[in-house]
């Protein structure tokens, strides 16, 4: 495919503080610079992000920042037009708005990127339309999804969404890879808090970590309530940057993945830590959720943990031999299916997609739930 100009309407590249955007465009904007297209990012400059920006100028995209609508309507309307791809993302602050007019300015392939599907559509069947309308969705060329599975085919025929397609995260293996770092933890978990996750943590990681008060824990992220009770042998780290996650997951014998609520319902919802954790070499605890086996064999490349008497078990009994196995498997897994390279190369296949008018059938993925 020839160099495209593409031009991404996002929540966050700046800043990874307190969301998982920041790291997937940074990955897909990587790939695609690699692959020769040019990115621009426009980015709504808003104080929390501006207060923790860790890559404020990235070296594969341009990065501008607008104070509201009417800048970002005044000083890129121009671009906008002249993109042969512009993408918007969910969650973008004042969503609704700048979707009417990017859809009326732009000329090229007009997306939509949902890093939050099984959330937008909770939120649509409830008539909370912070960032998106239903009446929209059917004026996008693409509708590019966190989520596979059967939510495409939901996407295309209750919400008129054109060309559903799979855009999962991805990570970036020159950042996220294994570290010379001694083991301090015997399991560890990252993620900023969230309700519906707490249960649980506190299931696969602090009831274990009662239960082994020689062992040692660690939980990182920011805005858990301040008064949450820590057992004495969780360490707790309120922030690391990209940078950091990689010498994080290699201090840690197993890491801890859990999955949002509407994430985990949905299914075929993989986080970008799950991700990187493989790509560092760390092997993988998860809660359980329809089309994981889709990205991880389970039992060879992914551990699955329902209880805190199975959490304990691996911690205590899984021989060492085997745990560097099932690491050493997510890790080629990742770099063979994960990627940015591979995410720029199916981002290509859709717009081409779009391009020639293509509107093939939503085949989901196929795989075995995981019981």
């Amino acid at each position: 495919m020839s160099p495209l100009s593409i031009v991404f309407l996002g929540l966050s590249i700046t800043s990874s503080w307190g969301n998982g955007h920041a790291t997937t465009y940074r990955a897909l904007s990587k790939g695609l610079a690699r692959r020769g297209h040019r990115v621009l990012f426009l980015e709504r400059d808003v104080p929390w992000y501006a207060a923790h920006r860790d890559l404020p100028d990235p070296p594969f995209a341009a990065v501008r920042h607008y104070a509201n609508l009417r800048e970002l309507q005044t000083r890129f309307a121009a671009a906008i037009e002249a993109a042969d791809l512009v993408v918007l993302g969910s969650y973008v602050p004042q969503g609704i708005e700048v979707a009417r007019w990017m859809l009326q300015v732009a000329t090229g392939v007009r997306a939509f990127y949902d890093i939050d599907t099984p959330v937008t559509l909770a939120k649509l069947r409830r008539a909370d339309h912070e960032y998106l309308t239903p009446d929209l969705i059917p004026r996008f060329d693409l509708y590019l999804s966190f989520t596979g599975g059967p939510v495409l085919g939901l996407l295309a025929r209750e919400f008129g969404a054109a060309r559903p397609r799979p855009l999962y995260c991805s990570v970036d293996p020159d950042v996220h890879r294994p570290q010379a770092t001694a083991l301090c933890w015997d399991l560890g978990y990252m993620g900023t808090y969230s309700p519906d996750r707490q249960p649980g943590l506190e299931a696969l990681l602090l009831a274990p970590a009662r239960a082994l008060p020689g062992g040692a824990f660690v939980v990182a992220g920011p805005q858990y309530p301040p008064d949450l009770a820590w057992p004495a042998n969780v360490r707790r780290v309120e922030h690391l940057p990209p940078a950091r996650h990689a010498s994080f997951y290699c201090g840690q014998r197993f890491t801890l993945n859990l999955t949002r609520a509407d994430m985990a319902s949905a299914g075929w919802s993989p986080s970008v830590r799950l991700f990187e954790a493989a790509a560092a070499g760390t092997p993988i605890l998860s809660d359980a959720w329809p089309g994981l086996d889709t990205f991880f064999a389970p039992e060879d490349e992914i551990l699955i943990a329902r209880s805190a008497e199975q959490v304990i078990g691996y911690l205590s009994d899984l021989e060492e031999a085997r745990r560097q196995a099932i690491a050493a498997a997510a890790r080629r897994r990742v770099l063979r299916s994960h990627t940015p390279e591979r995410r720029a190369l199916e981002l290509e296949r859709y717009v081409a997609e779009a391009r020639g008018g293509q509107d093939a059938p939503v085949q989901p993925e196929r795989t075995t739930e995981v019981a």
